[in-house]
């Protein structure tokens, strides 16, 4: 995908978690399933993730190359990178550390929460954008925590897909109300 492809496929995979948490009730949206994130908690793992993943592109080059290092290698396609991310998950790769979201009580309010997505979701698109060139994305490295040394198209398609994963999970949590508009 080209610069603009990433931005576009990033607008699309997050307005539909937007969407789709918006039609969920307060009290299901905070519920925690036994043994898996709640929806709050699945959105708060995304608010790190893609919080981390927009430093990347904020911070000075020369840190991303001296932290990251020189790729010697072609960025992955976005399917081949996908299907790198599930072969980890299979392999039994999950979050960890800082990645792994703490209870989040009905108290904090589903509000606060999804702003803090929403500027997660705009501030990473602002920061692909000032990307001045494509073979910017393809020269810099950075440590991912499951994949490892990826390039910075590489992390784009990662928080694409990222995002389009944890909406599935909370499609399986929480089913869309009949009541609620799908967006296309």
């Amino acid at each position: 995908m080209k610069k603009e492809e990433i931005i576009k496929a990033a607008e699309k995979a997050f307005s539909a978690f937007t969407h789709y948490c918006n039609g969920v009730n307060e009290n299901i949206f905070f519920d925690k399933p036994s043994a898996k994130w709640s929806v709050a908690e699945n959105m708060q793992h995304l608010i790190v993730a893609t919080n981390t993943s927009t430093l990347a592109f904020s911070l000075p080059k020369f840190l991303v190359r001296w932290a990251g290092g020189t790729p010697n290698r072609k960025s992955r396609t976005y399917e081949e990178l996908v299907a790198k991310y599930k072969n980890k998950l299979a392999e039994g790769g999950a979050a960890s550390g800082r990645f792994i979201p703490k209870r989040i009580k009905l108290s904090f309010g589903k509000q606060k929460l999804m702003m803090r997505w929403t500027s997660a979701a705009l501030n990473h698109i602002a920061a692909i954008k000032k990307t001045k060139t494509e073979d910017e994305l393809d020269n810099y490295l950075v440590k991912h925590p499951l994949l490892g040394r990826i390039t910075l198209r590489e992390l784009c398609y990662f928080t694409i897909y990222h995002t389009e994963h944890h909406l599935n999970i909370i499609s399986a949590i929480s089913p869309f109300p009949k009541n609620a508009v799908k967006e296309d």
